[in-house]
C-alpha cells in the first residue's frame, strides 16, 4: 500500500483524541452562549449550486471556491462561508415572516487558498444569525453575544474591533470614486498600506481634499474618541449617519457591560462585499488572524427574494483552540472511560459490572488482557 494513502491533501488534517475532546467541549460553550440569547439550531448542505456564492452576492472570489459537477451538469460549490446559505434558506422557507428570525450554526467551510501561510483549507465555523432586524441594538446583541461566547471558553485576552463599512462608502461616494478605485482603495486601506493607498488615489486623479480624507481613514481607530475625529473628517450625510450609529451603539454595549471589550477602527474593511453597515472582528493573544468576523448585510437576502435585513457573525473554533492553547486555558474535559480488563474465565462478571456502569452514566472500556 502507497504511504501516500496514510497522508491527507495541504490544508486538512486529522483530528481525534484528546484535542477533539477540547474542540467538542469549546463547540458546547459556544452553542451554550447562543442559545442563551434564544437563537435556534439550523443546518445548510455542505454544498451549494455556485451561483449562491457568486460574484453578485459578494463572498468569496470564484477562484478559491472547491468547484464541481453533478450529474446534470449544473456547477456546484463546497460553501466557503456559511452566510449566503443561511440567507438563501431564510429566504425559501421564512419569505413572509415579518418578526425577527434567529438561527444559529456549525459545519465545516472550505476555501480553495494557494498561499495558505499555515492556514487550513477546511476549518470549523460556528455562528449566529439575526434576519428582520435593522436596529442598533441587533447590532448590540449580536457583539454583546459573541463576547459572551468567548467569554464563556475560558478567554479573557480579546478585543472586539468594530467599523463601518457605510462611512468609507460615503467618503467614496463623496470624492466621486468609481467602483473600481473603491474596490482597490478598499484593499489598501484594510490592509493599513498607506503608500499603496496614496500611490493609488494619486494615479486616478482623486482630487484634493479628497485625496487627505481617504488616507485618515486608516488612522481612524482605538478608544470610542476615534469616532469624533471621525465625525470632523466626515462631510457627507452617509457617513455621519455611520458615525452617529457607531456612538449608539457604543452606548447600547455599555448597557451590555462589554464595552470594555470593544474598540473602534473605521478603516477596517470586508473582503465580503456583502457587507452593509458595522462589521467587527474579534482577536486576541496567540493567533494572528481574527478568532471571529462578522457584521450587518442588508442586501443579502433580496439577492434570493426576501427584503430584509440581516446581521451576523461566525467563530473559526480551530482559531479559537490554538488561542486557548497558547494562552494555557484550562478546559473541563469529560472524564477518562474506567477500564475493565477480563480474562475469558472472568468476562461473564466484567461484563455484568460494566453494564452497571453504563446504566449509572459512567463511560467503561471493556478489554481483554493482553497474554
Amino acid at each position: 500500500m502507497s504511504k501516500r494513502l496514510l497522508h491527507t491533501p495541504e490544508g486538512v488534517r486529522d483530528i481525534y483524541g484528546k484535542e477533539y475532546a477540547r474542540k467538542l467541549c469549546v463547540e458546547e460553550k459556544i452553542k451554550e452562549s447562543i442559545r442563551l440569547y434564544g437563537y435556534e439550531e439550523i443546518q445548510t448542505p455542505t454544498f451549494e449550486f455556485f451561483d449562491v456564492f457568486s460574484r453578485e452576492i459578494g463572498t468569496t472570489p470564484s477562484k478559491e471556491l472547491y468547484q464541481f459537477f453533478d450529474k446534470e451538469g449544473n456547477t456546484l460549490a463546497l460553501r466557503p462561508d456559511f452566510t449566503p446559505s443561511i440567507a438563501r434558506c431564510a429566504a425559501k422557507y421564512f419569505g413572509d415572516e415579518v418578526r425577527p428570525l434567529r438561527f444559529h450554526y456549525v459545519g465545516n467551510t472550505f476555501t480553495n487558498t494557494s498561499n495558505l501561510q499555515g492556514k487550513l483549507k477546511e476549518v470549523t465555523q460556528m455562528g449566529a444569525e439575526l434576519v428582520g432586524d435593522g436596529s442598533v441594538e441587533a447590532d448590540a446583541e449580536m457583539i454583546s453575544l459573541l463576547i459572551k461566547a468567548l467569554l464563556n471558553t475560558g478567554l479573557r485576552r480579546f478585543q472586539v474591533s468594530i467599523g463601518q463599512v457605510d462611512f468609507f462608502k460615503g467618503l467614496c461616494e463623496e470624492a466621486g470614486l468609481d467602483e473600481e478605485t473603491e474596490y482597490d482603495l478598499r484593499t489598501c486601506i484594510s490592509g493599513k498600506n498607506y503608500f499603496a493607498a496614496q500611490e493609488l488615489l494619486q494615479e486616478r486623479n482623486v482630487r484634493e481634499p479628497y485625496q487627505d480624507r481617504l488616507l485618515k481613514v486608516a488612522d481612524l481607530f482605538g478608544d470610542p474618541f476615534s469616532l469624533q475625529e471621525a465625525g470632523k473628517l466626515a462631510d457627507n450625510e452617509r457617513s455621519l449617519n455611520a458615525v452617529r450609529r457607531l456612538e449608539k451603539l457604543y452606548e447600547v454595549l455599555k448597557l451590555y457591560g462589554v464595552a470594555d471589550y470593544v474598540s473602534f477602527d473605521l478603516g477596517m474593511l470586508s473582503r465580503y462585499h456583502y457587507y452593509t453597515g458595522v462589521i467587527f472582528r474579534a482577536y486576541t493573544y496567540g493567533v494572528g488572524d481574527a478568532v471571529v468576523k462578522g457584521g450587518r448585510y442588508d442586501n443579502l437576502l433580496k439577492q434570493f427574494g426576501k427584503e430584509a435585513p440581516a446581521v451576523g457573525f461566525a467563530v473559526v473554533v480551530d482559531s479559537i483552540l490554538e488561542a486557548i492553547s497558547r494562552q494555557k486555558v484550562n478546559l473541563e474535559l469529560p472524564k477518562e472511560p474506567e477500564r475493565i480488563v477480563y480474562t475469558e474465565e472472568t468476562y461473564e462478571e466484567c461484563l455484568k459490572k460494566a453494564i452497571q456502569f453504563r446504566n449509572r452514566g459512567i463511560s467503561v472500556s471493556l478489554e481483554a488482557k493482553r497474554s
